[in-house]
C-alpha cells in the first residue's frame, strides 16, 4: 500500500492505523470489542474496568475515526450495542 492510499484509508477509517493516535482508553475498548463482537456501554465497562464516562468518551473517539457502528438493542430501546468495524 502507497503512502497516499494508507493517508486516505486512515481518513476514511475502518482501520487499525485509524487508532494507532487514540487514547489507550479507545484502543483497549477496540480490543474488547474484536473479541466480543457486540457490547453494550456497561457491558464494556464491566469487559474493560473502565469507568462508564471513560467508555463513553473511548466509544466517541471510535466513532470519529468511524472504526465503531452502533445500533438500538432490539431488547432495551435505551441501549445501544456497539460493534467494531475493522476488517483485518
Amino acid at each position: 500500500m502507497s503512502t497516499s492510499e494508507t493517508a486516505s484509508a486512515d481518513a476514511e477509517g475502518g482501520s487499525w492505523d485509524a487508532v494507532r493516535d487514540l487514547p489507550p482508553s479507545a484502543k483497549l475498548v477496540a480490543k474488547t470489542l474484536e473479541y466480543n463482537e457486540r457490547l453494550t456501554q456497561s457491558q464494556l465497562a464491566e469487559e474493560t474496568l473502565l469507568p462508564p464516562r471513560t467508555v463513553r468518551y473511548a466509544l466517541n473517539r471510535l466513532e470519529e475515526v468511524d472504526v465503531v457502528d452502533s445500533r438500538f438493542s432490539f431488547s432495551d430501546a435505551r441501549k445501544r450495542i456497539y460493534t467494531l468495524t475493522i476488517e483485518d
